[in-house]
């Protein structure tokens, strides 16, 4: 690990934890965002993430192509609910793992994820359509419950036709209804 990799992963890692927490506000879960991430900084994931930090891509990738797995990963996404892949339980009926359908709270906390790291990226590259196109490119090969999935995409798609003001609004109201997915 460099002092460079170092440097430039907290850099990036803490850019876009500022920048979901600002979109969570915008959604109206700001103290949600305010946790969001945090478990970045802890060493089993700031290490690799420091060691493959390359600036353009996840860390994660990299580390992948060398053991096969990411540690950082694993450790992630078994402590952050906002990612689907938090949201697999044992199915007694079909005795498989499946995919949960996700709380509203934590499908907002990931659409707001989803932007920010598009943001964060692709930079100046950057169109309201970026998280939408990163979605549907893994459309097929994702395990994620079908309500879920639906529900993301769907604001994904609202992003890209109608921009960021009327999506977060749309957000809001949806939130304030109480409404369930």
């Amino acid at each position: 690990m460099s002092l460079k990799g170092a440097f430039g992963h907290f850099r990036t890692i803490t850019k876009h934890r500022h920048k979901v927490i600002a979109h969570c506000f915008r959604a109206g879960i700001g103290w949600q965002g305010l946790f969001h991430d945090l478990s970045k900084y802890a060493p089993t994931e700031f290490f690799e993430g420091a060691r493959y930090y390359q600036g353009t891509r996840s860390p994660n990738e990299a580390a992948r192509e060398d053991y096969g797995y990411s540690r950082a990963w694993l450790h992630h996404k078994g402590r952050n609910r906002h990612h689907f892949e938090y949201w697999m339980d044992y199915n007694p009926k079909t005795k498989q793992n499946e995919p949960v359908k996700m709380p509203l709270k934590y499908v907002i906390e990931m659409f707001c994820d989803r932007v920010a790291a598009s943001k964060i990226y692709q930079g100046k590259n950057y169109t309201d359509r970026s998280a939408l196109d990163y979605f549907l490119a893994a459309k097929g090969r994702r395990v994620i419950h079908p309500e879920t999935s639906d529900f993301l995409e769907g604001l994904l798609v609202m992003l890209a036709e109608k921009g960021e003001k009327d999506t977060f609004s749309y957000v809001i109201a949806y939130k304030r209804k109480n409404k369930e997915y």
